[in-house]
């Protein structure tokens, strides 16, 4: 195998996550000419094809899936060595991006960054909060945060909170429908999520309440659903802690139905030697610990056991 440059697998992989040579020249900061050059040169030096060029985007051959792993291996040693040289020369630097639902990291991570900011200046820090799921082997985050604990893959996964989700209804809505009994929840409009865009099964919260229940007004995020609730659209099961920011909110059957989900904090196997990844992840930890558990639970309620009552 002719000589390569390391430059040239790191062009390899940014075609493979953007899917398009483009998109991936624009982050990589060059052209697109300059980036196909790389690509044909790694090509011609392994002696294969690694992608099929089609008008859709870059698909991987097989070569080239069998290259990615490899590929990936080298990245994270890069990425270790690098690490380790910034934190003995300068202190906490570089950039850590951390990936969160929606809810999760606005009313939570997100104010505790000033904390975060004080301490650690030079630090760069990007939250992603967003409903979706995080792949930290391709790099689209540092740290994730996930409702499920991964079953498989490269990751170590701590569990950070257990969180308590009521059913709530809007004053005006329960002047308009009448109380809300367990046996006629059925006759109720309810808001819930759109299903295929549920991006993790532990957000199905009207199925583990009945099988008969289904959602008659469907938004893809959670802090849109509680301001749809707020408005008297319908009821909705919301995480406590959201719904008590909005204080018309009402609570129905507080005593009879109640759901309790977890964070899971993730971080790629490969990410034990940076330092500023780990710092990142305990200062978390902390936090959290210091917030509390009445911060995530409907403490003037009977808790809920397990994934629900």
């Amino acid at each position: 195998m002719r000589k390569f440059d390391w430059d040239d697998l790191q062009a390899f992989l940014a075609v493979v996550r953007a899917g398009r040579l483009t998109v991936a020249a624009r982050k990589l900061g060059v052209d697109h000419s300059t980036l196909s050059r790389r690509i044909a040169g790694l090509e011609q030096a392994i002696g294969a094809t690694l992608f099929d060029r089609r008008s859709a985007g870059y698909a991987l051959t097989a070569e080239g899936e069998r290259l990615v792993p490899d590929a990936e291996a080298m990245e994270n040693l890069a990425i270790r060595i690098r690490s380790r040289q910034d934190d003995a020369a300068q202190g906490l630097t570089g950039s850590v991006r951390i990936g969160t639902p929606e809810a999760w990291g606005t009313y939570f991570l997100a104010p505790e960054l000033k904390e975060l900011a004080r301490l650690h200046p030079e630090l760069e820090v990007e939250l992603v909060a967003n409903p979706r799921m995080f792949s930290l082997s391709k790099r689209e985050a540092d740290i994730a945060v996930s409702m499920t604990r991964p079953e498989k893959g490269r990751l170590v996964a701590r569990r950070l909170n257990d969180y308590e989700l009521g059913i709530y209804a809007a004053p005006g809505y329960l002047a308009e429908h009448g109380e809300v009994t367990r046996r006629q929840l059925e006759r109720h409009r309810w808001v819930g999520y759109i299903e295929d865009l549920m991006w993790s099964s532990e957000l199905d919260y009207l199925g583990e309440i009945s099988a008969s229940l289904a959602p008659h007004i469907r938004i893809s995020n959670v802090i849109s659903q509680v301001q749809a609730v707020a408005a008297g659209v319908g009821l909705g099961v919301l995480p406590c802690f959201l719904a008590r920011r909005e204080p018309g909110l009402i609570r129905v059957l507080p005593g009879e139905i109640s759901l309790t989900r977890s964070y899971w904090l993730l971080t790629h196997a490969d990410a034990r030697d940076l330092v500023r990844v780990q710092v990142v992840a305990d200062f978390i930890v902390s936090r959290l610990a210091a917030l509390g558990r009445d911060f995530w639970m409907d403490t003037a309620q009977p808790a809920g056991g397990g994934r629900g009552d």
